[in-house]
């Protein structure tokens, strides 16, 4: 409890007044304190130093940023080995992305790499601890699409190779206190391409992705792809303040996949109410072959 109610403050701090004890906003970044630059006399120390105040950062949001204090599975977490999970957590994650090139075939493409983390965190146990955490690196090309004839217009098309694991060592031959923990590594290397098109306020992302090989890529998880799948649709939609999605995602030889749905509303600057339902398999690698339905509420800090 002592974890949920510092997490619910530190959402909570997101929504304060950023300029409280002050009648005027500050013109740069508050954290940095009130550094006095006027009297700098050296032209480039002065721009560095300005540069340092402003706080301006090159990467973008990615995938939604997001805290979720509250989530609740209707399945109990089965960890390796004698642990114990219980079936109500928080969730997080972070999302950025970089601009590297653009333009660079006359196509108006633009490169980027990316970095998102997700981590779900038993908060409401002893100890606290994070029952598993994602990694995602990406690098990725999209390139625009200027279609004016179709009822859903093409708007780009995304070229991508992908890394995911939750970082966790082999630990097949590995026991705790004579109980086998069984395999915690669990990765995947793999490329995909993302069409997408528009219709007014609906937007469609349709996903084809495919494992870098086999073999040692796989070696952790080598039926992954039986409940992950090779394909996946989105559809996105928005209503005034409103923006609800809807994934969908499966591997149509096996008959299994998952299917997501999420809802944010604006309450103030980038911060939104986020809600966040779904069902299926592979909500996370150290449990992509179990299926479970699970809701989660928090806020959302991109969109």
């Amino acid at each position: 409890m002592k974890n949920f109610i510092l997490l619910t403050l530190l959402v909570l701090s997101l929504f304060g007044d950023d300029y409280e004890f002050c009648e005027q906003p500050e013109k740069y970044d508050p954290a940095k304190g009130k550094i006095n630059i006027e009297d700098v006399k050296n032209d480039a120390s002065k721009k560095s130093m300005e540069r340092w105040l402003n706080g301006n950062f090159a990467l973008e949001t990615y995938k939604v940023n997001y805290i979720l204090p509250y989530g609740y599975s209707n399945k109990a977490y089965k960890p390796k080995g004698p642990l114990h999970y219980d079936n109500i957590e928080a969730e997080l994650q972070v999302s950025l992305k970089l601009r590297v090139g653009q333009n660079l075939f006359g196509l108006h493409e633009s490169y980027y790499v990316s970095y998102s983390h997700q981590s779900f965190w038993q908060i409401y146990i002893k100890s606290a601890p994070f029952r598993e955490t994602n990694y995602n690196p990406e690098g990725f090309v999209i390139i625009p699409i200027n279609d004016t004839t179709s009822m859903f217009q093409l708007r780009s098309v995304k070229l991508a190779i992908a890394h995911k694991s939750n970082g966790q060592p082999n630990t097949e031959n590995v026991d705790v206190n004579g109980v086998p923990l069984g395999n915690l590594s669990k990765s995947i290397n793999y490329v995909y391409t993302t069409i997408r098109a528009q219709h007014k306020t609906h937007i469609i992302d349709l996903t084809f992705l495919a494992p870098m090989g086999t073999g040692d890529n796989l070696s952790d998880n080598p039926d992954l792809m039986d409940y992950w799948g090779y394909s996946k649709i989105k559809f996105t939609y928005f209503y005034h303040e409103h923006m609800f999605t809807l994934m969908a995602r499966g591997n149509l030889r096996t008959g299994k996949g998952a299917a997501e749905a999420t809802y944010s509303y604006p309450l103030e600057d980038n911060t939104n109410l986020y809600v966040k339902l779904f069902s299926g398999y592979s909500e996370s690698l150290i449990d992509y072959n179990r299926n479970l339905n699970k809701a989660a509420i928090g806020f959302s800090f991109s969109r």
